[in-house]
């Protein structure tokens, strides 16, 4: 009897579902000959003992794998292998820097986009550059497609370094163009500089409401800089006094201030501040966030966003995965006006 320990295995640093990977593990196992057609698949009890995993997970699998006609069943015998020429999903690599609200509406739209057309390992490195060279060359021979938000806080200036060694006709980048990187490879990014002078300039009318423009940008972030430039830039353009500050816990809120904010943290940093110095939103100080989420259009009576279409993003993500075409493509980027300026 085959030991399938070999090919079924659970990564918990993957934030991929324990049923997805085990599903992702027998379709790879199929498509390298490892499993043939009429090989019985262990048992609910042995695989879940075996992994250290819940019954549940292994039943959700192989009910997964049964609905989509690849195993079947016979009651008292268990599970089996009952079709092996299947159109075999891209396998593909999935490395996002952090998880955020606007992380999710990315994966959402990304994974609901490819379907069953594709299988994914998604992975966090948490902005750090070592964790994210480690996983890209343990993992990626395994792959069709490697996509990869690349943020990152520490040795920004080696990330094309490691970028390039990921074949170009297998790497989408997402969110992000890399200085170095070389060759044909997909993209669907942010034009960070241009972006946000160009919405700063459509709320123009708004923002001389106020006697100056101050930006949050914390210090060590991986936010690029090129959103630093586009604010100068547009503070330089259209003769408006301003500050840049990289902690809230340290600053007074200045009274007729218009406030941009990067983090959810300093967004909340800022109205908590606001509220103790009994100053009022608009009125008082102005705030413009950077990135929607839902909850901002509540957040007291909605505060004014200015930011990437994520969903746009992750939709023309999934679609260069299976086109498999060296498009890059620039991802809108919107102002939605609220009564916080």
């Amino acid at each position: 009897m085959k030991n399938f320990l070999k090919i079924l295995k659970i990564d918990e640093y993957s934030l991929t579902p324990y049923y997805r990977q085990l599903c992702n593990c027998i379709l790879q196992g199929i498509d390298e000959k490892f499993i043939e057609e009429n090989d019985i698949l262990p048992s609910i009890n042995d695989l879940s003992i075996a992994l250290d995993i819940s019954r549940n997970i292994v039943t959700k699998a192989y009910n997964t794998l049964k609905k989509s006609g690849v195993i079947s069943s016979v009651h008292g015998k268990g599970y089996y292998v009952s079709n092996v020429n299947l159109d075999r999903p891209v396998k593909v690599l999935l490395l996002f820097n952090k998880l955020s609200s606007h992380k999710k509406i990315m994966y959402d739209a990304f994974a609901g986009a490819l379907g069953n057309q594709a299988s994914i390992d998604f992975y966090i490195y948490n902005n750090s550059f070592n964790f994210f060279k480690k996983i890209l060359l343990e993992k990626q021979d395994n792959y069709d497609k490697v996509v990869v938000v690349p943020h990152f806080i520490d040795k920004i200036d080696n990330a094309h370094e490691v970028i390039n060694q990921i074949p170009k006709d297998k790497l989408i980048l997402m969110g992000k163009l890399v200085e170095g990187v070389e060759g044909d490879f997909s993209a669907v990014y942010e034009d960070f500089e241009n972006d946000i002078y160009n919405a700063l300039e459509h709320l123009t009318d708004n923002i001389k409401r106020y006697n100056s423009c101050t930006i949050v940008f914390p210090k060590d972030s991986y936010y690029p800089v090129d959103i630093l430039i586009g604010f100068l830039n547009f503070c330089k353009q259209y003769n408006c006094d301003y500050d840049i500050v990289s902690d809230l816990n340290s600053e007074k809120i200045v009274k007729d201030t218009l406030y941009i904010t990067l983090t959810e943290d300093d967004l909340v940093a800022l109205i908590n501040l606001l509220l103790q110095q009994n100053l009022k939103l608009k009125e008082d100080v102005g705030i413009i966030s950077y990135n929607e989420t839902p909850l901002k259009k509540f957040i007291l009576n909605g505060i004014t966003t200015i930011s990437t279409d994520f969903e746009f993003m992750g939709k023309h993500a999934a679609q260069l995965v299976l086109d498999s075409s060296f498009s890059h493509i620039k991802v809108p980027f919107n102002t939605i006006i609220r009564e916080s300026i």
